[in-house]
């Protein structure tokens, strides 16, 4: 016991003998909004004292007692000298260069709209808002049609809702977090993308690999945290419409007010409605749902810079209807009988969550943080004859402490999770009730030599009363072989129960016969799914011609150990059963992002994926995965006025390679979808910096599946699949808006 009790006065000596630092957070003005700078140059005049912004914007530096005057610079931004009186946290913005003239603005380098972090030892890669201008962005799950790092698939042929990928894997093995809480799971995952408009996001973290412990044990193949709007930068109303020609239009108003200097609060309401009946195809099935939705959140900020406190507390409630179905179905008549196919889809979801975070003012690089967050997600639906209801309500809180090891380059993270999910779950007459509780505590160091290595190692432990007890290690590796050179390495492990019917509610809309192959597992029967994922990453920075770009490879590899297998291979059959063999999913891409100029942009992607798992007849590639897979997206924008005055354009191709189909009276064993491309293209005008219009239009090329329902004309019979979609169901979509801000 002595031993230990030194051990810890040495460490709290070391603590407190650390020398004083100067931490804070530099911004840069996107439009209206304020963004985090990373790679801004930070130091005190005239000494060699300095450091850079990291991928937040923050920063720390010895405190200066020989000069008060701090210099910011970024290449393309105004350098800001500022005088220090005092060490207290610092928030700064960054302006742009620009000249004189009331016509023109001569911009040195443009921030990109979509960032990879160089100072990261994570393979993390930062959207804007910027970039969810260049499509139709109405909610989360349309925000990747511009980024090569995410695959937008189509889910089925009835409910219109798109499916996300990444590494080759779907949404459930990501982490969806918003702010940094759990947000899309269990319940949520087949439309919860859908449920968070587009206009309140702020920018969007992709993490590809395993992630960090902190956010918990579930994510496998990477994460997706979103930061929504804050009342205390975002602009004071804003006002959006949509339109488009599949019927679906949409309103957004944001209202924000300063209570006073420390206070802030926000008002966003978003309501969408579909409802004109859309049948392109002519099989007397709907391409799109009928739909509406209202969605609204209130937000609370409090900030106190001088004395360190930081807190958010926000408040949410959402309902969403959808129909679906035969053209001709009325759910007042034909609902329970066999006249006409039809369904309904009916969603009320309510959240609340607290933050609060605190810098210790004397000591600014030791921090604490505190999240809560409640949520009650309720669906009730039925298809056809069949029904499927889910009501889960959770809880989810976090504890966490920052601080250093000696000096700013040795970090460490500990905290505490807890987590609780009650599920009362129903398909057709059986119930699958449950309820899951665990409590987990974690530590991750972190080490940056401030010049070309660093690394982010951590693990955590977890008590489950499902999955048991046990332990998730991840490690990353940042490594700068020359300057412009990065190369990351990770590896970790993750872990999640599988909620096989929420994860997979196309099912409902086939009448295929339900199989779960249970062996003695403590969810469904069935086992939970534990994988390991490795991955390497390669960024080279260059200049040619004139212009600036950047190369990236990255290869990622994801092994199950255990899995709950989807199995589509029976014809007229699903069955879920855990994995009795091998299953993988390798994924490469090569990217490359390059800006001849200053008003132009090209980004293009080649990915390739190896998707393999052992199902009862065989070791098959996944169905409907597109083994291989091309992106590239042109944009150009002219030269911003004094009085916000732009065009902009821009022009996506998405190309997918052949897909496996599984066996169907449609499709014979063995079969192909054939690969295709879709273009995509927007042109926006900026009319001042309170006024814009724009236009576009999706699928270009008015590529369609052809006969995307199996079995269309006898509903009811064993063989009707809506499933089994691998293209657009439908054509070209001219769709058109309007932003406004005061």
């Amino acid at each position: 016991m002595k031993k230990y009790i030194i051990l810890l006065l040495s460490v709290y000596a070391t603590l407190v003998n650390a020398q004083d630092l100067f931490s804070g957070t530099i911004y840069y003005k996107e439009a209206t909004e304020n963004i985090p700078l990373e790679g801004a140059n930070i130091y005190w005049l005239g000494t060699d004292t300095g450091a850079v912004t990291n991928q937040k914007g923050m920063f720390s530096i010895p405190f200066s007692t020989k000069t008060k005057k701090l210099v910011i610079s970024y290449i393309g931004f105004k350098t800001d000298t500022i005088l220090i009186q005092k060490n207290m946290a610092l928030y700064h913005i960054l302006y742009e260069n620009s000249s004189g003239n009331l016509d023109e603005v001569t911009v040195t380098q443009r921030r990109k709209t979509i960032q990879k972090s160089y100072l990261e030892a994570q393979n993390i890669i930062n959207v804007n808002s910027a970039e969810l201008l260049k499509a139709a962005c109405c909610n989360l799950s349309e925000s990747f049609e511009t980024n090569p790092s995410i695959d937008v698939n189509f889910s089925d042929a009835l409910t219109g809702t798109k499916q996300i990928k990444m590494l080759g894997l779907t949404s459930p093995y990501l982490l969806i977090t918003e702010e940094n809480i759990p947000m899309v799971r269990g319940a949520s995952q087949a439309y919860g993308l859908t449920f968070t408009p587009g206009t309140w996001i702020e920018s969007i973290q992709i993490t590809k690999g395993m992630g960090t412990v902190v956010n918990g044990y579930e994510s496998i193949a990477g994460q997706i945290n979103t930061e929504i709007k804050k009342p205390f930068s975002d602009v004071p109303l804003f006002f959006n419409f949509f339109t488009s020609a599949n019927g679906r239009q949409e309103v957004n108003v944001h209202g924000n007010f300063k209570v006073n200097e420390k206070w802030s609060s926000g008002l966003f309401i978003h309501g969408n409605q579909r409802t004109q009946k859309k049948d392109q195809n002519n099989d007397s099935f709907l391409d799109v749902p009928l739909a509406k939705q209202i969605n609204i959140l209130n937000r609370w900020q409090y900030t106190d810079a001088e004395k360190g406190w930081v807190s958010f507390a926000s408040i949410r409630w959402m309902q969403d209807d959808k129909q679906i179905g035969a053209v001709g179905f009325n759910p007042v008549s034909d609902r329970n009988n066999n006249r006409v196919w039809g369904s309904e889809i009916s969603t009320d979801r309510f959240d609340s969550s607290l933050k609060v975070g605190y810098v210790f003012p004397e000591i600014p690089y030791q921090s604490f943080g505190f999240q809560s967050a409640y949520s009650n997600h309720k669906q009730e639906a039925y298809y056809g004859f069949r029904s499927y209801e889910i009501d889960q309500e959770s809880f989810y809180a976090n504890l966490l402490f920052n601080s250093i090891i000696g000096n700013t380059k040795n970090k460490f993270k500990a905290g505490l999770n807890f987590s609780f999910d009650q599920y009362l779950e129903t398909v057709d007459t059986f119930f699958f009730d449950r309820t899951d509780r665990s409590v987990g505590s974690f530590f991750e160091y972190s080490y940056d030599n401030l010049e070309n290595f660093s690394f982010v190692g951590g693990a955590r432990v977890d008590i489950h009363n499902r999955l048991g007890t046990f332990v998730t290690p991840r490690l990353h590796l940042r490594y700068l072989p020359q300057e412009k050179t990065i190369v990351r390495a990770s590896i970790g492990s993750g872990r999640k129960a599988a909620n096989i019917f929420a994860e997979n509610q196309t099912l409902f809309g086939t009448n295929r016969l339900i199989s779960i192959q249970q062996n003695g597992g403590s969810i469904y029967g069935l086992n939970p799914e534990i994988a390991w994922n490795y991955g390497v990453s390669v960024r080279q920075i260059f200049a040619l011609w004139g212009g600036d770009g950047d190369i990236t490879a990255d290869y990622y590899i994801t092994n199950f150990t255990d899995q709950v297998v989807v199995d589509w291979e029976k014809q007229g059959e699903i069955s879920f059963y855990n994995l009795e063999g091998k299953s993988r999913a390798n994924s490469f891409q090569l990217a490359i992002d390059y800006n001849p100029i200053k008003a132009i942009s090209f980004r293009f992607a080649y990915k390739n994926y190896d998707v393999k798992t052992a199902y009862k007849s065989g070791f098959l590639q996944r169905p409907l995965q597109a083994q291989n897979r091309f992106f590239g997206n042109v944009g150009w924008e002219t030269e911003r006025k004094t009085n916000g005055g732009q065009w902009r354009w821009d022009l996506t191709y998405h190309a997918l390679g052949k897909q496996r189909l599984v066996s169907t009276v449609r499709d014979k064993s063995g079969s192909y979808a054939p690969a295709y491309g879709l273009w995509n293209s927007q042109l926006t005008r900026a009319i001042n910096n309170k006024l814009e219009v724009y236009a576009g239009i999706e699928n270009l090329g008015n590529y369609t599946q052809k006969n995307p329902i199996i079995a269309a004309d006898d509903p009811f019979g064993i063989n009707f699949d809506s499933a089994q979609v691998f293209a657009p169901v439908f054509g070209r979509m001219m769709y058109a808006g309007l932003r406004w801000n005061l």
